[in-house]
């Protein structure tokens, strides 16, 4: 099993007898009203999925993060964990004082102790991560939406989060007590924000042959218009699971963070993420959080040579493909055969069958699968009137 990354695994969850008291103290605390998105980031920093952050960035460790993909102590880390605040906000807060963040519904559940307010240049950010000032890139449309001025400080969360999936719901700690449990000492991790079709299949398997079990790990929260809902892909794994892997060697827990689309910087820090969980090692596919033409196919996978220290074995898959001759999903290294003889595993053309009430063929995707997601009335984002 890895390390945490940083060395430790942060624990910024308060006491019982810690969090009856903020309950009380953070009615009288100033406080900000957080978006889904920052919430699940407050959540991540407080139970280590962010290990070694302990609250937002500062002026230092952000600089650095842009320029360097590292933070200040040179421990790498690709994308900057913020919170972004307006000029009224900025003025009213000041350095040392203990703040409240409430959820979207106004309630309290962390604080927050402010160590520094400094701004930013949003078109400076954009590009420095995702490589473009480009506002049709849903990341740097969203960099560019932030408030002016950001919030550096510790967080203390003394309420936790509630969440529709919660039995898919585990933190790294729970995670580094189950693999351990299993006997697990290596464990291959496994990003997803889609619908598990036979080419995933193939390629969680394949990583798996050679590991001691497959963590994988489906991002739930904001994606854009398009993409799988979060309980359609949680179906279809949980189907997958049942029916075609081993019990023991399998597990699924959801991951709650937002997309950003960053591509290859994007596809280190899902690393990352997946070491804190105890992993070893982390599959990246072709265009990895990537999204449009904004990278090229295999940039997520080339990023991994600059992170030597990384310390999470990536496990790079180009392309795979079904082949008629061989009967099933192979990659370059393995079919001889000729392009005629194979077809690609195009997630678009399974979501246009979908759309259309069709199942996919079963060379492309599982029946029960297909026949979960077929289910559901909103398979995507967006479909909800």
């Amino acid at each position: 099993m890895s390390t945490p990354h940083g060395g430790t695994l942060v624990d910024h969850t308060a006491s019982k007898k810690k969090s009856a008291r903020l309950k009380e103290e953070t009615r009288e605390m100033k406080s900000i009203r957080l978006t889904s998105g920052l919430r699940k980031d407050v959540q991540n920093l407080a139970n280590g999925v962010y290990s070694p952050l302990t609250g937002f960035l500062c002026g230092n460790d952000f600089d650095w993060v842009l320029e360097e993909s590292r933070l200040s102590d040179d421990t790498p880390w690709t994308l900057p964990i913020i919170l972004d605040v307006t000029e009224e906000q900025r003025k009213e807060l000041s350095i040392g004082e203990e703040i409240s963040l409430l959820t979207e519904e106004e309630e309290p559940f962390a604080t927050l102790e402010v160590e520094e307010l400094y701004g930013f240049d949003k078109k400076r950010m954009a590009r420095k991560i995702y490589g473009t000032e480009d506002q049709d890139h849903p990341g740097v449309k969203r960099v560019m939406n932030m408030k002016d001025h950001l919030v550096g400080g510790d967080i203390l969360q003394f309420k936790k989060n509630s969440t529709d999936f919660e039995k898919f719901h585990l933190t790294p700690k729970e995670t580094r007590i189950l693999f351990r449990e299993k006997g697990w000492r290596t464990i291959v991790g496994f990003q997803t924000r889609n619908v598990p079709h036979m080419g995933h299949e193939y390629v969680q398997k394949t990583a798996l042959s050679f590991v001691d079990g497959i963590f994988i790990n489906p991002i739930i929260g904001k994606k854009k218009a398009g993409d799988y809902r979060d309980e359609v892909i949680l179906a279809a794994y949980d189907t997958l699971m049942d029916k075609y892997y081993l019990k023991g060697r399998a597990v699924m827990s959801i991951l709650e963070a937002e997309m950003r689309y960053a591509g290859p910087k994007e596809a280190v820090f899902h690393a990352i993420m997946r070491k804190n969980f105890g992993c070893t090692h982390f599959i990246v596919g072709r265009d990895h959080a990537g999204v449009g033409d904004y990278y090229g196919p295999y940039d997520a996978q080339d990023i991994f040579d600059e992170f030597p220290d990384l310390d999470i074995t990536p496990v790079f898959f180009k392309s795979f493909t079904y082949c008629e001759k061989c009967g099933g999903a192979v990659d370059g290294h393995i079919c001889p055969h000729d392009d005629k003889n194979r077809e690609n595993f195009s997630g678009t053309k399974m979501r246009n069958m979908f759309k259309e009430g069709k199942t996919p063929p079963e060379h492309m995707m599982r029946p029960e699968v297909a026949k979960t997601v077929l289910r559901y009335e909103d398979k995507f984002v967006g479909d909800q009137k």
